[in-house]
């Protein structure tokens, strides 16, 4: 098994970040050519996934989740809390934190118009830990 953490430094809430590149990167430094990538977002109010990385889905999907989780000042971590990310905890949960991508010939195994992204859902910039762990056979 091997691992590293790469960070992300995020403008705020709908920043989304191209992980691609650094997870293929940390795939070929693992040395494991069959197996898997595990890419984990350490925190609440982020998430991982894949998309077509490209000027109008990062527009869109941010977009989406405000739609469909709006900001809010009657989630109950709002009652609580009072600090505006209510809505930020609820779109990174339904997201997920995390994604497993199949690692094959040393290569993750993408699809031509897929890759790697990080969603920030927070209402302010934050420096994001991202944890990338690569298992399998060398």
């Amino acid at each position: 098994m091997y691992r590293e953490r790469i960070e992300v430094e995020t403008s705020g809430e709908g920043d989304m970040h191209d992980l691609t590149p650094e997870v293929k990167r940390i795939a070929g430094n693992s040395g494991v050519r069959e197996g898997l990538i595990h890419i984990f977002n350490i925190g609440s109010t982020a998430s991982v996934g894949t998309v077509e990385f490209e000027p109008g889905l990062q527009e869109d999907l941010p977009a989406v989740w405000k739609r469909l989780v709006p900001p809010s000042r009657h989630y109950g971590h709002e009652r609580a809390w009072h600090d505006g990310n209510g809505h930020s905890h609820l779109q990174a949960t339904m997201q997920g934190p995390s994604l497993t991508v199949p690692l094959s010939g040393g290569v993750p195994e993408l699809g031509t118009w897929q890759q790697i992204f990080h969603l920030e859902c927070d209402v302010k910039p934050r420096r994001r830990t991202v944890v990338i762990t690569v298992s399998g056979d060398e």
